[in-house]
């Protein structure tokens, strides 16, 4: 059985830990730049925009978490949940746990009136997609994702005119 809740402050290294592990999982073991600092701030600083549930087994030990965030969709008109992470342990893959954070995220964009969730997934990451389909979830076909980062995000980004700040 899994239980769903909350993440707290005090999950933050755990989390953490488990984002290493997903990019080791993932191929990219040396991407991961996030520091407690960063991800405290984000999760729990004065406006949070990202948020974190655990999956705990029936001892309360952290088997997993999801994290999230809303988008908008222009054309539903209302918000929805992009899910950035979703990571269950190697041992305590099957028990649950998994189908229980994407429930509890169906839930919450059902709760609140949110037109969607959705997230990622690598095209060699057949387990997932696999366990995603038989939830119902469907890929996008047609749609390819684009990232803007590194030297040309600073390239493209420093080449634009901003508007002078508003003076008072």
């Amino acid at each position: 059985m899994s239980v769903i809740r909350p993440a707290t402050r005090h999950d933050v290294p755990a989390i953490l830990r488990m984002i290493h592990e997903l990019a080791h999982y993932e191929k990219e073991p040396d991407a991961v730049r996030n520091s407690p600092e960063l991800l405290d701030q984000a999760l729990f600083g004065d406006n949070p925009s990202v948020f974190a549930v655990m999956a705990e087994d029936d001892a309360g030990d952290v088997q997993g978490f999801a994290l999230w965030f809303l988008n908008y969709s222009t054309w539903e008109g209302v918000h929805g949940i992009y899910l950035e992470d979703l990571y269950v342990s190697p041992e305590a893959r099957g028990d649950g746990h998994g189908k229980a954070l994407l429930q509890h995220l169906a839930a919450t964009a059902v709760e609140n009136g949110y037109a969607r969730v959705e997230w990622s997934v690598l095209d060699w990451n057949e387990p997932s997609i696999n366990f995603y389909r038989r939830l119902g979830a469907r890929p996008m076909d047609g749609w390819s994702t684009f990232r803007l980062t590194g030297e040309a995000l600073d390239m493209f980004g420093r080449a634009a005119s901003l508007p002078a700040p508003a003076r008072g």
